[in-house]
């Protein structure tokens, strides 16, 4: 008897500490900081692919930052893990193309994806700013992801943060402005660090909180700061000029980045073929390199 409620308990323990493959996990239980008192419902878009088990295509209204949780297979896993921040202009988030899909990927690479459900601070009516609660969500989730590494079997070494076009310009916030966590904080989320150990900007919009290519960085890049993987195409301009602007700022900085700029593609391609075969869809393979050669996810 003693030895199956043993056995019992330890089983109960296992499904405890594991996450359902998309388990949605708010960034802060009780409410996230610049939220306080909201009560409205967010506002989704549900998915049309079996694949997803309805969940939502895009979001339009987001108060409740959360991350959802797909861990690779144990026979893949490489420790490595990577918050994902899906595109949409700040107005919405295109969480199935730049989430979903991207963290099925991932996972077939035996890295950990954590899908990043972040405040939108440009949909109608918004009160949420880019440097205040969106720097916010994308901190958190660094420490959360971080301060739960042995519970989901992933190194606290290897926590990466890509982001693709407004999400891009979310990386580009982790990416500048991040630190060792508060020892003395009540919650132990907050007492780990906020700098992931290397990022990835795809076709990203890094102009922070300006509308003219003269503005400044809306937070300078530190020495030290985690090395760099960049991915756009010439032919997407309002993109790719802020893209070559930001990796000069980090050579001047002596900040390891890597850069490919491909002829042709638009904007917005993530994983799925563009209409003619092109160039810009091996970006996929030259990430898996980069990491490769970083000893990242190997």
């Amino acid at each position: 008897m003693m030895l199956r409620f043993l056995s019992g308990a330890l089983i109960f323990a296992a499904h405890a500490f594991s996450a359902e493959r998309g388990e949605e996990i708010k960034l802060w239980p009780n409410g996230a900081p610049g939220s306080e008192g909201v009560m409205a419902e967010e506002v989704s878009k549900p998915s049309t692919n079996p694949d997803y088990r309805g969940w939502a295509s895009s979001y339009s209204v987001t108060h409740y930052p959360s991350i959802y949780v797909f861990l690779a297979p144990k026979e893949k896993a490489t420790g490595a893990a990577m918050i994902v921040a899906p595109g949409g202009g700040h107005t919405q988030l295109v969480i199935e193309k730049e989430g979903w899909e991207i963290a099925d990927w991932l996972n077939r690479n035996g890295i950990a994806a954590f899908v990043l459900k972040y405040r939108l601070a440009k949909a109608p009516g918004s009160t949420y700013t880019l440097p205040k609660e969106v720097y916010a969500d994308a901190a958190r989730s660094v420490r959360l992801v971080r301060s739960r590494a042995q519970e989901w079997n992933v190194d606290p070494g290897r926590i990466g943060f890509i982001g693709f076009s407004a999400g891009g310009e979310v990386a580009g916030m982790i990416e500048t402005k991040y630190d060792a966590g508060n020892p003395d904080s009540p919650d132990p989320v907050e007492r780990v660090s906020s700098r992931p150990d290397f990022t990835a900007f795809i076709y990203p919009w890094y102009r922070p909180g300006a509308n003219h290519p003269e503005a400044p960085p809306l937070f300078p890049i530190p020495e030290g700061a985690p090395p760099v993987f960049m991915v756009c195409t010439d032919d997407d301009r309002s993109h790719v000029e802020p893209t070559v602007k930001f990796y000069l700022e980090l050579e001047a900085q002596k900040v390891p980045a890597e850069m490919h700029i491909y002829e042709a593609g638009g904007h917005g391609f993530a994983l799925r073929p563009t209409k003619t075969p092109l160039p810009v869809m091996s970006w996929p393979e030259r990430f898996m390199e980069w990491l490769a050669a970083r000893h990242i996810s190997s």
